[in-house]
């Protein structure tokens, strides 16, 4: 009697490798996996296996390895910004007034707690930070910008962008 040969992906240890290096070595399961649950993540296991022509115990093993790897990093629920009520998309540049780690420090854990932001990004070039801040409406913005970021830590200047509309905003990632 013949063997069969079962191909496994070999295992990774979590957080082992770099999601770069990580994404290379994926087969086609794996993408299939990740495009849908990028897709739709509420969709079940059972469909989810249905989708990628998988049994249904070895896709839920496939999930919790990209989960275990890193490469999931979790599951949530993408709420409407207009329909929350925070429809004006703001881009925020901001310039310190030092380049020191206390002060990078400082302003990265103020601006954590603005509400609303929902990145903040060091950046190279003019701007030492780019932020984007969910608001609903100017009024509200420049409450904000009036008494919370003019205040943040270590700022000599802030440059706000209103998005007049919005072209491209996804969660995709390119497989």
């Amino acid at each position: 009697m013949d063997k069969i040969k079962v191909r496994r992906p070999p295992a990774r240890q979590a957080g082992s490798t770099p999601a770069g290096e990580s994404l290379q070595s994926l087969d086609r399961i794996d993408r299939a996996i990740l495009r849908q649950l990028q897709t739709d993540a509420s969709i079940s296991n059972v469909a989810l296996a249905a989708k990628v022509k998988l049994s249904a115990p070895a896709c839920l093993r496939r999930v919790e390895r990209l989960k275990e790897s890193g490469l999931i990093r979790g599951v949530v629920a993408l709420i409407d910004p207009k329909s929350a009520g925070a429809g004006m998309l703001v881009i925020i540049g901001v310039v310190l007034d030092r380049s020191t780690p206390e002060s990078f420090a400082d302003f990265e854990k103020a601006a954590q707690k603005v509400p609303g932001c929902m990145e903040c990004h060091v950046v190279t070039g003019e701007f030492d930070y780019f932020m984007t801040i969910r608001t609903r409406d100017s009024d509200s913005f420049n409450r904000l910008h009036a008494e919370q970021l003019l205040y943040l830590p270590g700022v000599r200047q802030i440059r706000s962008f209103m998005v007049l509309k919005e072209i491209l905003s996804t969660t995709r990632f390119p497989l």
